[in-house]
């Protein structure tokens, strides 16, 4: 298979290349970096912004399957900028498919597109978008979600989104590292009762039900047209698993803990001074991650079980081991 990886020298994405490269498919990565990890041979990379429409559409050029993974990691931003990459984006590699008849694209998109606040128990791929959104990166990767699912079947383009949850493990520059360099510093506090239960997903299984995906991805498949819950299977007491593994770390555990409304409260008064102020820096707190660090947000992934075939094959608690291994060797 002749493949596309948008994004693919990110956390994420650079495990999708190694899936494929590992079964002898033939990868090319479109980044905003060289990536000279990637040099190897099955890899061509291609420097561009997923903005670049010309170059979106070059880099689709006789390939089989495009894995859509680019995406602005973090949850604080401009609605302009993040719509440009989310959206827009996404635009540019539904043109490029469509310019180059490529048969299959495999999006990656989030949970919180269904977010609305509340606590998702155990939910499936039913449950509806919410009517409105208080942080743009759920927002604007809704809108391309829809946009992917809604051109399937489009001049023979098959089309499939993924929503993986809470993505961890070994060189994840993102979410593992925020939490640890709060709780060092002491800036980490338990928002809410801290008995919420939430999925989580090892990076490795993504990758792999991104692959599963891009397999089963037919004419005749249900998985046409459809988006799917991953994540591990079994969700986890946010707050213990995070004490879990500051404890393997030699951190100390959190203890403190602060109202969830409070804590919402605070959110939305810095949200309203960084964007007067016109700052770039991420708030502490926001509106959405209090919701997120507060309620609880799992969810059946049931259908994609049955379709994709998919069931982790990392446990939590080997991924656990191999991330402790992973951070202390730095």
């Amino acid at each position: 298979m002749r493949a596309l990886v948008t994004g693919g020298g990110g956390f994420l994405g650079r495990y999708i290349v190694e899936e494929l490269l590992a079964r002898g498919d033939s990868v090319r990565v479109l980044g905003r970096s060289s990536y000279p990890e990637l040099q190897r041979p099955g890899v061509a990379t291609l420097r561009a912004d997923i903005r670049d429409e010309a170059a979106v559409v070059r880099a689709c050029e006789q390939v089989d399957v495009v894995f859509h993974v680019a995406a602005v990691p973090l949850l604080w931003g401009q609605f302009g900028e993040l719509y440009s990459i989310h959206v827009q984006g996404t635009k540019n590699v539904l043109r490029g498919c469509h310019t180059h008849r490529v048969p299959k694209l495999v999006y990656t998109s989030t949970p919180s597109v269904v977010f609305d606040q509340t606590d998702l128990c155990g939910v499936d791929e039913s449950y509806p978008y919410p009517d409105c959104y208080i942080c743009h990166y759920p927002a604007t990767k809704a809108i391309a979600e829809r946009l992917v699912l809604q051109a399937n079947g489009e001049e023979g383009l098959l089309t499939t989104a993924l929503r993986p949850h809470l993505i961890w493990g070994p060189r994840d520059r993102h979410l593992i590292p925020g939490v640890l360099q709060r709780a060092k510093a002491g800036r980490l506090f338990i928002v809410g009762d801290g008995t919420n239960r939430v999925d989580i997903t090892y990076v490795e299984n993504a990758a792999w039900a991104h692959l599963l995906a891009a397999d089963r991805l037919e004419p005749d498949s249900p998985v046409a047209g459809q988006a799917y819950f991953i994540s591990q299977g079994e969700p986890v007491v946010l707050w213990d698993f995070i004490n879990q593994l500051l404890e393997r770390l030699g951190v100390a555990r959190i203890t403190r803990a602060v109202p969830y409304r409070a804590a919402w409260m605070v959110g939305a008064v810095l949200e309203i001074v960084h964007g007067l102020l016109s700052l770039r820096v991420e708030p502490r707190m926001t509106r959405f991650l209090a919701s997120q660090l507060a309620r609880s947000h799992y969810f059946d992934i049931s259908r994609a079980r049955r379709d994709l075939g998919y069931t982790p094959r990392v446990s939590t608690a080997e991924g656990l081991e191999r991330l402790v291994r992973a951070l202390e060797a730095r």
